[in-house]
């Protein structure tokens, strides 16, 4: 049987020199026990991870700034596969863009009301520094989402929010929309790749998280499905 849907991979892969938070090396994978350390004919590379858990593409957990709230360990998988809904504003964005309730209602006038239980990806373009971490932190300064988008979201009973730079807040701006969508019991995910390959409306996504007990974030395999009829 043919598989009916096109997968993209929406993750970028993990290394020491990708952007961080914190501007620091976040990420360590280590050659524990090489070939050459193996007696006999048996030989195998082990390796070790030390990293933080935000990094990367992530998913954050209600926790991560809720007290009381939900665990990375809490969400059932099935509540990880929605529907995907991705809003381009990369043409009109700049470092202090804040995606904004009228660009909601501008992509709701082309393509309707963003449908309950959706994840609700927006496409700033800034994916495009992830190779210079230095111009993609900036200082804390990137594209960010309003907190009039974020309530709006909630309003159309939205399960996540995905953007493609390092968080949907800017630090000067406070954590505005994490303290409104997590506090809402939702998700939310950081550092998205490839949104040029999913279309603005018809496709799925998997967020796909390190099952950490009492984890507030962890990285994932984000992973889009696009039905085989659906173009972009």
């Amino acid at each position: 049987m043919t598989f009916p849907y096109k997968i993209i991979d929406l993750t970028h892969a993990l290394d020491s020199t990708i952007p961080t938070w914190n501007g620091g090396c976040g990420f360590n994978h280590d050659v524990h026990i090489d070939y050459s350390d193996c007696q006999g004919e048996d030989k195998f590379r082990v390796m070790k991870v030390k990293m933080h858990a935000g990094i990367g593409t992530h998913m954050d957990a209600p926790s991560h700034c809720i007290p009381g709230g939900r665990f990375i360990h809490d969400f059932d998988v099935n509540d990880l596969i929605m529907p995907c809904v991705v809003i381009d504003v990369s043409d009109q964005c700049h470092e202090r863009y804040s995606f904004s309730a009228e660009d909601v209602d501008v992509f709701e006038s082309k393509y309707g009301l963003i449908p309950k239980g959706s994840c609700v990806m927006v496409k700033t373009g800034w994916s495009k520094f992830w190779h210079e971490p230095l111009k993609y932190h900036n200082n804390h300064v990137f594209p960010s989402v309003s907190s009039e988008a974020a309530s709006l979201l909630l309003e159309r009973g939205v399960s996540a929010l995905g953007i493609d730079t390092l968080s949907p807040d800017r630090p000067e701006d406070g954590f505005k929309v994490h303290k409104t969508f997590l506090g809402a019991d939702k998700v939310i995910i950081e550092n998205v790749a490839n949104l040029d390959n999913m279309p603005s409306i018809g496709s799925f996504v998997m967020v796909l998280p390190i099952k950490i007990k009492d984890g507030a974030e962890a990285p994932i395999r984000l992973v889009g499905l696009i039905e085989m009829d659906v173009g972009l």
